[in-house]
């Protein structure tokens, strides 16, 4: 089948390197004419484990290209995926923009039959204004459908999970549609669940705001950990060994970010606001999520006193391991409120850091970039580890001590065992726990 995706950010290249993966001829395409020809070259924008060999080898056998040319590219596709950005308005609205401009394309080259399929993350009911788009601008009366397939990709396993997904959701309109999408993934065919168009754009949404409520959740239980001689990670595995609710997504810390649950959370409040719901639930969830960033530099205070002039070394930059993605990231917050009180800081992280750059640019006396995390420590007055890389769980802590001015750690991930560091003699500061 040929297929065309439109959109080479992240949710593009990963779904245009697994359909290809799949066997299907694929096409990707995007407006930024500089952006798909270094792709083309073999130039990835992203991080993402997997990613680069799964594409170099599927256009190396021909199933995958890149051209700039979008109005060629829906020409001569049978099925075009569309996978631009919904940013966020202020309100928490989606911004649609990009998806409008897509649909007027296609309508302008619909030149023969084509599902369109949604794949980026949208509003329930958006599926009635791409339809009714591309009514209005098409030039010939040739039928189409639109069909909606969300993405459930996790950073840093997005390849593994398109090629190994626990759900497709296909959200049709007819049964020509419902054949092809199905067609498209039958390699999978226990795995689909076919709804409305309406239920599949809403289950994105829904999941999405679930995880975040949840991760919000154990967050204010280690709150109440803190106050007491309560252990977080006991208390969620506890929780965690019941079906009903799972271990997954029960890990305090400083909060999620990325491009999803912060998005997601108040697109779905915006969404069900809009419709006269109550959303008062997923607001404080959102809330409680923000005010991590506070709380960890209350620890920071309690172990530091005063932060002005103390040299602070900054262990991960990313919202989460395995990316260099900082979209919505609590390291953001927490070291905008550090150089707020006049810290001086070292930062380091495995993939992050010419992203960071972009936000924190090296400045002397203040901001700083160093190439390990030994050598973010050295001098330092604190650690702070904001991302749970695994190469911190592994760092040699006698070192750490030793090139270090004061012995502090102050973990917003629980990624070191308090026992084994406070008898090296370090000052350790958790997330609810002694």
């Amino acid at each position: 089948m040929k297929i065309g995706v439109i959109g080479t950010g992240y949710v593009g290249l990963v779904t245009a390197a697994g359909l290809a993966e799949l066997g299907h001829r694929v096409t990707g395409t995007d407006k930024l004419r500089d952006k798909v020809e270094k792709i083309s070259r073999g130039v990835i924008p992203i991080y993402e484990p997997g990613l680069e060999e799964v594409l170099s080898a599927n256009v190396r056998q021909g199933r995958l290209a890149f051209s700039p040319d979008l109005d060629r590219t829906i020409q001569e596709s049978d099925v075009i995926f569309v996978c631009v950005g919904t940013p966020q308005h202020p309100d928490g609205s989606a911004d649609m923009s990009q998806i409008e401009e897509v649909s007027r394309l296609i309508a302008r080259n619909l030149n023969a039959y084509k599902v369109v399929v949604e794949k980026s993350t949208v509003p329930v009911k958006t599926s009635f204004w791409i339809k009714r788009t591309i009514t209005l601008y098409k030039k010939a009366d040739i039928e189409f459908d639109i069909a909606s397939n969300p993405e459930f990709l996790r950073e840093g396993s997005a390849v593994a999970d398109f090629l190994n997904p626990d759900r497709i959701i296909v959200g049709v309109e007819t049964e020509r549609a419902r054949s092809i999408l199905c067609g498209i993934y039958d390699r999978f065919q226990d795995r689909v669940v076919v709804t409305n168009i309406d239920t599949a754009e809403l289950i994105k949404h829904a999941s999405n705001s679930f995880l975040a409520l949840k991760i919000s959740y154990i967050n204010l239980i280690s709150n109440i950990c803190e106050k007491t001689e309560a252990n977080v990670e006991q208390v969620a595995q506890g929780m965690g060994l019941d079906p009903r609710i799972g271990s997954r997504f029960l890990k305090a810390g400083i909060g999620y970010g990325g491009s999803c649950f912060p998005k997601d959370i108040k697109a779905l409040v915006n969404i069900g606001e809009e419709l006269g719901v109550d959303m008062s639930l997923l607001k404080e969830a959102d809330r409680i999520n923000l005010d991590r960033a506070r709380a960890f530099i209350d620890k920071v205070k309690h172990a530091l006193w005063i932060l002005k002039d103390k040299e602070i070394a900054v262990l991960g930059l990313a919202f989460k391991p395995e990316t260099d993605d900082i979209r919505e990231a609590p390291s953001l917050r927490i070291i905008r409120d550090l150089l707020r009180e006049g810290a001086r800081l070292r930062l380091y992280d495995p993939q992050a850091g010419e992203n960071f750059r972009q936000h924190f640019p090296e400045e002397p006396g203040r901001v700083a970039y160093a190439a390990s995390a030994y050598q973010a420590v050295e001098k330092a007055n604190a650690a702070l580890i904001l991302t749970e890389w695994e190469e911190f769980s592994k760092l040699d802590l006698a070192r750490v001590k030793q090139a270090m001015a004061n012995p502090i750690i102050v973990d917003g991930r629980n990624v070191l065992e308090p026992e084994s560091v406070k008898s090296l003699g370090f000052e350790y500061y958790s997330i609810g726990r002694k």
